[in-house]
């Protein structure tokens, strides 16, 4: 990971956030507070504004430093939710990762979001892409950016069917049956820029 791949990843995860704020409202609106699209767009333009210094820190630093941001800058429980996921990745990540390292590091994020999140696997969240993409990661074989990508894609369709347990779409009860978690897809949509930026 150089500077320029890693100016190239944390530009191309905040411009698909962005070109992405309509439907991520959208989702929002079905069964939650319908901000989710915008406060996302919100961090992901405060990560551009850094683009130049978090493209020369090293990679650790540079998620530390990115987390911190969203914390500060998104509203809402995306902005926690997502800072810890980063700041997380950040703490375990070494300069120069392996896919262990990757699956390591998912695992700790993963307990550090439930813990800030109070929530679990299969309450309809960001988690029930999380989870799935950390199990793919722990696979052995080939494919592995590919199956990635499928899996964190395939993850949030399966949000649809759920019903929420956790956050605003919980007070819907059945009624949030039949809608995408905004937070699953958002996921999933960095999830597959990641994946396609280091095909690449």
């Amino acid at each position: 990971m150089n500077s320029t791949m890693q100016r190239t990843l944390i530009e191309a995860v905040a411009k698909v956030v962005i070109s992405h704020t309509d439907e991520l409202t959208t989702l929002d609106q079905a069964i939650g507070d319908g901000d989710h699209g915008l406060n996302m767009k919100r961090g992901a333009m405060a990560i551009l504004e850094r683009l130049d210094d978090l493209a020369a820190m090293p990679l650790p630093e540079a998620l530390t430093a990115a987390g911190q941001t969203l914390v500060m800058k998104v509203g809402g429980a995306s902005g926690p939710l997502y800072g810890t996921l980063l700041m997380t990745l950040g703490k375990h990540l070494p300069i120069a990762p392996n896919q262990n390292d990757l699956a390591r590091a998912m695992g700790a994020a993963i307990g550090a979001i439930k813990k800030i999140g109070r929530s679990d696997v299969g309450q309809k969240t960001m988690l029930d892409v999380l989870r799935p993409v950390h199990e793919e990661l722990a696979l052995d074989g080939p494919g592995l950016v590919d199956r990635v990508r499928q899996r964190g894609a395939q993850a949030a369709d399966a949000t649809v069917p759920m019903k929420a347990i956790k956050g605003r779409a919980s007070f819907l009860g059945e009624r949030s049956i039949g809608h995408m978690d905004p937070g699953a897809r958002s996921a999933s949509l960095m999830i597959a820029t990641v994946c396609s930026v280091m095909e690449e």
